[in-house]
């Protein structure tokens, strides 16, 4: 199998109109199997596996577009050009780059339990920096929580253990790299240019992709409708398996050829229990302006400066930046803008070295120096570039020598308080 294609599988007539399946970041194909006896009487069903996970081999992919890019090769490597597209999660991002990047592939949309952005950057970076210290198990551990409700849970053990499996099974670095797509994905200012028919579907007792996501879904696509599944939570198709197929056949039956008009509500019905048409959502601010986070760029700075905010906040995270321009007045604006065009936007852009390298030699500057409020935010920022405590501790034993043991002595100190907080898997 190419790096460039996915671990797929096929079920269902030769001749019949494809639909292809993306599942969640952590499980396989397999959480689609209770909709395929249904879905493969209609259509030619194409399930695939994230890289690493399942039995796909682990060639990672950095983001939502290259898992999207990887699709559509091995797509074309079917002979499939037109399909309807189903996803959950993290396939449900995918479906929406391909409805953004391929509207002459896609012909209807269904996203179950998705989102236009997952959280926040920091979150899924910090997640990265625990598997890389502590390995998948503790992901593993607390994903049944997340991903069923209590009561499900409770009444169906063998399901629960099949759900820690399949994530303790998933390569770690391709785990991390979905982690890094995630992060990177925000699609709220786009909504409006996807233009297939749309199903959004959520659980109501969904925490992971809440019922605000899938609103601010239906409010920026501008064909979508929403369907509420009570009692579910977050792998819809797995914990109410034949409400979601009947969702998708209906959806995908009449958009498929017919489409309904631009805002309006399909008629779904769903067997026990009935997934419910939530009303149309009060209107909402523009995409771009909901809940971003992310501070607006200023259209004179030119690139360098929009360069450098971007690194910075790969690197450092959101919540230092915010947390900077929060308390830059009109004292100190002047030297955080140097900061950024040339600490971030022409020094830590530059291609000569790789970020990892980069944070090796930042750790070693600020122990030699004693800027230790520095190096506990670069210390933060180096697991986020991919040193592991291991190779921080091996930096800070290499400056003991070159530095001085009472400066190593005060870093490992630093150090150690900020691995700790890091790497520990929340309970």
């Amino acid at each position: 199998m190419s790096e460039k294609t996915l671990q797929h599988r096929i079920d269902g007539p030769d001749d019949a109109p494809v639909l292809v399946l993306g599942a969640s970041l952590g499980t396989t194909w397999h959480m689609w199997d209770r909709q395929i006896p249904e879905l493969t009487r209609h259509w030619r069903v194409i399930r695939f596996d994230l890289p690493g996970h399942g039995g796909s081999p682990a060639h990672a992919a950095p983001s939502i577009a290259e898992l999207a890019d990887r699709l559509v090769a091995t797509l074309d490597a079917l002979g499939v050009d037109r399909f309807g597209y189903a996803g959950c999660n993290i396939g449900g991002a995918i479906g929406t780059q391909l409805a953004l990047t391929r509207p002459h592939r896609v012909t209807s949309l269904a996203l179950v339990s998705s989102s236009p952005r997952y959280g926040t950057a920091d979150a899924w970076r910090q997640r990265g920096v625990v598997i890389r210290t502590n390995g998948l198990d503790p992901i593993a551990r607390t994903s049944p929580e997340h991903w069923f409700t209590q009561g499900f849970a409770g009444a169906q053990p063998a399901i629960v253990e099949w759900a820690v499996q399949m994530v303790r099974t998933t390569d770690p670095g391709c785990y991390i790299a979905a982690c890094e797509a995630l992060a990177s994905y925000d699609v709220r200012s786009s909504l409006g240019r996807v233009g297939v028919p749309t199903l959004v579907v959520v659980g109501s007792e969904d925490q992971v992709t809440p019922t605000t996501d899938a609103r601010t879904l239906v409010a920026g696509i501008p064909d979508a409708s929403l369907a509420l599944v009570p009692g579910t939570s977050h792998l819809a198709p797995v914990e109410q398996p034949s409400a979601v197929t009947e969702l998708l056949i209906r959806h995908f039956s009449t958009a498929w050829h017919d489409k309904p008009g631009p805002g309006g509500q399909a008629a779904i019905g769903a067997a026990a229990p009935k997934p419910q048409l939530a009303p149309p959502p009060p209107p909402q601010a523009p995409p771009a302006a909901i809940e971003s986070g992310l501070a607006q760029p200023d259209q004179h700075r030119g690139g360098t400066y929009e360069a450098g905010v971007k690194i910075r906040r790969e690197v450092l995270g959101d919540a230092h930046v915010d947390r900077v321009e929060s308390a830059t007045d009109a004292f100190t604006e002047d030297f955080h803008d140097f900061i950024t065009r040339y600490a971030w936007g022409e020094t830590w852009s530059r291609p000569g070295l790789d970020r990892r390298t980069r944070s090796i030699i930042t750790l070693t500057a600020l122990v030699a120096r004693g800027h230790q409020d520095e190096l506990a935010l670069h210390t933060r920022a180096a697991l986020r570039n991919g040193l592991t405590p291991t190779e921080i501790k091996e930096v800070l034993l290499h400056t003991a020598v070159y530095c001085g043991v009472p400066a190593a002595n005060s870093a490992f100190a630093v150090a150690q308080r900020v691995i700790r907080e890091e790497t520990t898997p929340e309970a």
